[in-house]
């Protein structure tokens, strides 16, 4: 039985903790902290057991027991095992949280930390690790959420040492370049905006005029800093994502095709259908009927821009 739907995603507030620095801690799935959703701190994250889909932006991917990741501030992610009715992985999850502006401030006081400012860039877009990294990362993590005061922290220094320094072929940037972040004031409040907008309403009316206002643009200006910042137009912005999210629902849940396409904003299946075949190179019959090594790679649906080794 897969995993019952989940809804878009929602923005997660974290309160801050006046006695620490960061947030580490271990929760079940199902859990009500469970779900797609984003929020500003950056977040590394270690599935300890179960498999199952995770997404990160518009990438879907397939996860197992020692997945590693750290996704960046405000990257839509979420991680849904496949499990049997009533049953729950108890502490499937063991999650490190802490701002930018936090770390920020440790790199301006401690120099030796600028090492581990490529995996912050690139976490913007989501960062999986593997190999050794992923295996020596995971016992780390652990170590985090076991500890606390001044050890808790130094295993989390430890834990970023042991990411900035991992080679290359054990870490993977998965997400599409948009979601980085523009230098572009008026760019990155577009696609802020744009993106907020989509996200709220991925099952929904969607139209340019509202995201536009959101930004406090005129349709034309949107437009131009939207396309500017992420390569691609904002029609073509929400195909990408309700695909991508059609695509999770298929591999999560056992909902009827016609359900899928509703929940993904699609009232009309031929228009599904034809969108779907597009982005992802099959129907979505035939998409639910292949076996995972023989589904099509998340680059098929991607933005059309792959990440940078």
């Amino acid at each position: 039985m897969r995993a019952p739907h989940r809804p878009p995603p929602r923005r997660e507030v974290i309160p801050p903790h006046p006695q620490h620095a960061i947030r580490a801690l271990t929760h079940d799935f199902p859990s009500e902290i469970c779900g797609w959703g984003a929020h500003p701190e950056y977040e590394i994250h270690l599935i300890t057991k179960s498999h199952g889909s995770f997404i990160a932006g518009d990438h879907v991917g397939t996860f197992a027991p020692g997945h590693v990741s750290i996704m960046g501030p405000n990257l839509p992610h979420d991680w849904v095992s496949d499990l049997p009715p009533g049953e729950v992985a108890v502490d499937r999850d063991a999650v490190i949280q802490f701002t930018d502006e936090w770390i920020r401030g440790c790199t301006d006081l401690i120099p030796e930390l600028l090492e581990v400012e490529d995996v912050l860039r690139e976490s913007s877009r989501g960062l999986v690790f593997s190999g050794q990294t992923a295996w020596r990362a995971a016992e780390v993590i652990l170590d985090v959420t076991r500890t606390h005061g001044a050890e808790q922290v130094s295993h989390f220094f430890r834990l970023l040492t042991l990411f900035a320094r991992s080679p290359r072929e054990e870490r993977e940037v998965v997400a599409s370049e948009w979601l980085g972040r523009p230098t572009d004031s008026n760019s990155l409040n577009a696609v802020e905006a744009g993106l907020a907008y989509i996200f709220e309403n991925l099952t929904g009316d969607i139209r340019l005029a509202t995201a536009a206002r959101l930004a406090y643009m005129s349709e034309p200006t949107f437009s131009k800093y939207f396309k500017s910042a992420t390569g691609t137009t904002f029609s073509a912005m929400v195909k990408k994502l309700r695909i991508a999210h059609a695509r999770r629902l298929l591999d999560s849940t056992d909902h009827a095709i016609a359900q899928v396409a509703a929940m993904s904003g699609y009232h009309n299946m031929a228009n599904f259908n034809r969108q779907f075949l597009a982005e992802v190179g099959t129907t979505p019959t035939t998409y639910r009927k292949l076996e995972s090594s023989q589904k099509p790679p998340p680059e098929v649906f991607s933005l059309g821009l792959r990440a940078r080794s």
